[in-house]
């Protein structure tokens, strides 16, 4: 992908996914940690970041703590936040026009969580016109009734996978 054109998009990593205090994200620490990775990547090859963040009732109230952008990955001064009233970053949100403005066709996606908010965004990014790599590795959610957080994921790296987004493990992705 080219620097000039790519961006990466966090996807509701806030602290409300970590404060759930029965419930633990599928590989959290792994996880949290290559989001990480891929923040310090974009970072020093000068890619856009663009952060996601999920703005509504409860946990995710504007100006709680628990709607605040997670510690592990605290935007810098000049990085774009983009709050979404629901599960399409897309939908109702100006998105869009500020990736068009940076000259944005690229995104590679990753964040919380996999089955709600990222796969979504994702659809809707192939939909609108973008080239998406979705981190593999680098996205996550809870156990469900039905299904634990692994099994959700691994699901949704095989549907949206090559169909919606091209597929990449964090370490061999390059900016």
């Amino acid at each position: 992908m080219a620097n000039d054109s790519t961006a990466l998009v966090i996807i509701d990593v806030q602290e409300a996914m970590y404060s759930y205090p029965d419930m633990k994200l599928y590989e959290e620490e792994k996880v949290t940690g290559r989001i990480v990775s891929l923040l310090h990547k974009a970072r020093a090859a000068g890619v856009p970041v663009v952060y996601i963040q999920h703005t509504e009732d409860q946990e995710y109230t504007k100006g709680t703590p628990t709607w605040q952008i997670s510690r592990h990955v605290t935007p810098l001064e000049g990085e774009l936040i983009v709050e979404k009233p629901t599960w399409d970053a897309f939908h109702r949100t100006n998105l869009h026009d500020k990736l068009q403005e940076l000259g944005i066709t690229n995104l590679v996606i990753c964040g919380m969580q996999s089955e709600f908010c990222l796969d979504t965004t994702t659809r809707r990014a192939f939909s609108m016109g973008y080239s998406s790599v979705l981190v593999e590795d680098a996205h996550t959610t809870f156990d469900n009734e039905s299904l634990s957080g692994g099994e959700i994921v691994k699901h949704h790296n095989s549907v949206i996978g090559g169909r919606f987004a091209k597929l990449l493990k964090e370490q061999v992705v390059e900016f």
